[in-house]
């Protein structure tokens, strides 16, 4: 893979807030990097330097090996960008804001009429087209915004809450033409909706503080989680002890929690250590000594867990 988009050391400081205090990462054509952050942490800020739209105090950034402020112009054709509320102009119809996004970006003639219809027909505006953009619900201005930052085919996409302000169906559509793009592009997300993580991302940076606090996949950050592989069981009240007894003789069984009870079943959880797997053991442990379970299951970590745990100062986030 190529790094398509490389940032190294970039802040940005208003006033006395450090809104970006050291950015360095690297996203390869291919990836689709989610950046996941709460309000305020420099998400915005930061897409804002990597497409020249804000310049960075210090540090660097490039796209496809153009430096945004040395080599500008090379730098922006490569780019598409759908900023927070993208700025349209509402007097305009998509259709005529389109041509004119494609004429910008040269394209002229059949060409520019052959990708004013591809992005029509993959972000689905075909409805709405001689509507004037003011009277658009949030969910097909967003399309809109997303059409003009891919109408030119661009290497690098960098897409501020893409899927804001959507319905179900179209945020899974829109997920779904990211995943296509992503083919032969790098791409940057910004979102709130860290399911969105698990369904379009191959990695997700955490920001917190203008820092870079967590940077892996989805599954290496669910890791993060400290019951990670936890094997939930459900059995009878009357069960329940016995199989504590057994389960907390495995050696890969940091603990067992009891984690409520309801009707007569008992839910225990079998910590294991280091977050390993430990389902096979238990599961034939609990088969050997004929135990009657209802129910087991493995308890994966959530990406809304990790996020609390590295973005709250309760749980050390903020310092991390």
């Amino acid at each position: 893979m190529s790094v398509l988009i490389k940032t190294k050391d970039l802040k940005k400081q208003f006033d006395e807030i450090k809104a970006v205090n050291g950015i360095t990462l690297q996203v390869e054509k291919g990836e689709v990097l989610g950046f996941l952050g709460p309000n305020g942490a420099g998400k915005s800020t930061t897409m804002k330097m990597i497409t020249g739209f804000l310049a960075p105090d210090s540090g660097t950034a490039e796209i496809c090996g153009f430096d945004i402020r040395e080599r500008t112009i090379e730098a922006k054709r490569l780019i598409g960008y759908l900023p927070e509320g993208a700025p349209l102009y509402g007097e305009m119809t998509p259709k005529s804001f389109l041509s004119f996004i494609a004429e910008i970006h040269g394209l002229h003639g059949a060409e520019g009429q052959f990708s004013l219809d591809l992005v029509i027909e993959k972000t689905g505006l075909q409805s709405v087209l001689n509507q004037s953009i003011e009277t658009l619900s949030k969910g097909f201005k967003r399309r809109v915004g997303l059409a003009q930052a891919m109408i030119h085919d661009p290497d690098v996409l960098i897409l501020d809450e893409p899927t804001d302000g959507l319905d179900p169906n179209q945020k899974h559509h829109v997920r779904k033409l990211i995943r296509e793009m992503a083919l032969d592009k790098a791409i940057i997300i910004s979102t709130h909706i860290l399911e969105e993580v698990e369904a379009v991302c191959s990695r997700a940076v955490v920001i917190n503080e203008g820092r870079i606090i967590a940077d892996g996949t989805a599954e290496e950050l669910q890791r993060r989680v400290p019951y990670h592989n936890s094997v939930i069981i459900h059995t009878s009240a009357e069960s329940a002890e016995m199989v504590r007894e057994r389960v907390s003789t495995l050696k890969q069984v940091a603990e067992i929690e009891t984690l409520g009870e309801l009707n007569g079943s008992v839910k225990l959880r079998a910590v294991p250590l280091n977050g390993s797997s430990i389902v096979p053991n238990v599961a034939a442990l609990l088969r050997e000594t004929d135990i009657p379970i209802d129910e087991i299951f493995v308890e994966q970590g959530k990406l809304d867990d990790v996020f609390r745990q590295l973005t709250t100062s309760e749980n050390g986030g903020q310092n991390a």
